[in-house]
């Protein structure tokens, strides 16, 4: 029997191994798999409301690898497992990417050409509102072509986090000194 294509084996996988990844608490956002010599390498990328830890990590790992080790027909031959979480690149796809990035600068590229920045603010199902120079606009989830999260090496400002209904940062006291 030939071996299935990647998309296939991808398709396979994430079906096997998703109720496995929301057994730990998890979401299972991305299954990819790719052929390396005669190893494949299987990564999987995990997400929560609450972010992912190392410990986190390995706990899925184990329960992801048991899986595969008892399904092993599902792969072919030996693999190489990697899990991750997210990294700051990944683009905003679904409703929990944009609650996840509340309060995040967003870079956007909308599905008619244009592009806007702006801070995001309360997420629902179909759409999100983002603070666009001082201004709330109203973006539809189908009207976004790509949008992905801004890398800030500041705080927010404390106009914009009151603008979105956000309570501001209380400054606190350092030693020897004042806030």
């Amino acid at each position: 029997m030939p071996a299935p294509r990647p998309e296939q084996l991808t398709e396979q996988l994430h079906g096997a191994l998703e109720p496995v990844v929301a057994g730990t608490g998890f979401e299972l956002d991305e299954v990819d798999v790719r052929a390396t010599g005669r190893r494949r390498t299987v990564r999987l990328v995990v997400d929560s409301e609450d972010g992912v830890g190392l410990d986190d990590v390995a706990r899925v790992s184990r329960a992801v690898s048991a899986v595969l080790d008892e399904n092993e027909h599902l792969i072919g031959g030996s693999y190489t497992l990697e899990v991750t979480s997210p990294g700051v690149d990944r683009p905003l796809t679904a409703p929990r990417h944009w609650r996840r990035a509340h309060l995040r600068l967003v870079a956007v590229r909308g599905a008619d050409g244009t592009t806007l920045t702006g801070r995001v603010g309360d997420a629902g199902e179909t759409s999100v509102t983002l603070l666009v120079d001082g201004t709330p606009v109203q973006l539809r989830y189908a009207d976004v072509a790509h949008a992905r999260v801004e890398v800030e090496f500041r705080p927010p400002p404390e106009d914009e986090l009151r603008l979105l209904g956000a309570q501001p940062t209380v400054p606190t006291a350092t030693p020897g000194g004042t806030a």
